[in-house]
C-alpha cells in the first residue's frame, strides 16, 4: 500500500489544500504527492499533480463529483493516468476535463498500487462560471487545416444551432443543433473534405444570431 504525503504551499484555482486518507496500510512505502492543482479556462478544467517518489504505483484514477445543494458528493471515474511504477525523481502528471457545463466540480485522485491497494487524495474544488451574455469566439486556429475549434457561450439554457456556410450563403454543415445548458461550449469543425476558402459560421440561440468568418487554407 502506498501512503500519500501531504503537500505544502499554494494550490491552483479555487482549490483546497490536499489531505490524504490511507486504507489498510501495512509496511507503507510512500508515493509522495507534493501538489494537486486545478485551473479553469472557459469550460475546461486542467488538473496537474506532482510526485517526489513512487513505489509500486500503477497509476491514478481521476474522479469527479458535481456539487448539488443538499446532496452528498458522488464521485465518478473520468480518466486513468498511468503511474511511473518505481521512481525516485520528480514526476509531473496532468489531465484535461473538457466541455463542462456551469457549476461547481470536485476532483480527487484514487492512487492504485500494482497489487490493487488504493489511497485517496484530498479534494480540489473548481467552478465553471455562467456566461453573462451570448458570445461567439473567433475559431482557433485560424487559418486552419483541416480542423478548428469554435467556442460559444449562452447565459441561459437555450436551443442552439451552430452552422457553417460558404460565401454564397449556402449551408455547408450544421455542427450542432439542440439544447445547451447555460455556460461555455466548444465544437470542433473538420473541413477535411472541403476546398480552401473563406467560410462563415453562425450561432443562433433564441432571437440572437452571431456570425464570424474563418479561413480554411490547404
Amino acid at each position: 500500500m502506498v501512503v500519500f504525503a501531504p503537500a505544502d504551499g499554494p494550490n491552483g484555482y479555487n482549490t483546497v489544500a490536499p489531505s490524504f486518507l490511507t486504507i489498510n496500510v501495512t509496511n507503507p512505502v510512500p508515493v509522495e504527492l507534493t501538489s494537486f492543482n486545478a485551473d479553469v479556462t472557459g469550460n475546461t478544467v486542467q488538473l496537474s499533480w506532482r510526485t517526489a517518489t513512487e513505489t509500486n504505483n500503477s497509476g491514478f484514477e481521476v474522479q469527479r463529483a458535481r456539487q448539488n445543494s443538499g446532496n452528498s458528493l458522488v464521485f465518478e471515474k473520468v480518466a486513468f493516468v498511468q503511474g511511473a511504477g518505481n521512481s525516485t525523481v520528480i514526476t509531473n502528471y496532468s489531465y484535461t476535463d473538457k466541455n463542462l457545463n456551469a457549476g461547481v466540480y470536485i476532483y480527487r485522485l484514487k492512487q492504485i498500487d500494482l497489487d490493487g491497494s488504493v489511497s485517496y487524495s484530498g479534494n480540489v474544488e473548481t467552478e465553471i462560471g455562467i456566461a453573462g451574455s451570448y458570445e461567439l469566439s473567433q475559431n482557433y486556429p485560424n487559418p486552419f487545416n483541416p480542423s478548428t475549434m469554435i467556442n460559444f457561450s449562452v447565459p441561459s439554457a437555450s436551443n442552439v444551432t451552430l452552422a457553417v456556410y460558404n460565401l454564397n450563403g449556402e449551408l455547408v454543415t450544421k455542427l450542432f443543433e439542440g439544447f445547451r445548458e447555460a455556460g461555455n461550449h466548444s465544437v470542433e469543425f473538420n473541413a477535411e473534405n472541403l476546398p480552401s476558402g473563406i467560410y462563415i459560421y453562425r450561432l443562433t440561440a433564441g432571437s440572437v444570431t452571431l456570425t464570424r468568418k474563418m479561413s480554411l487554407l490547404k
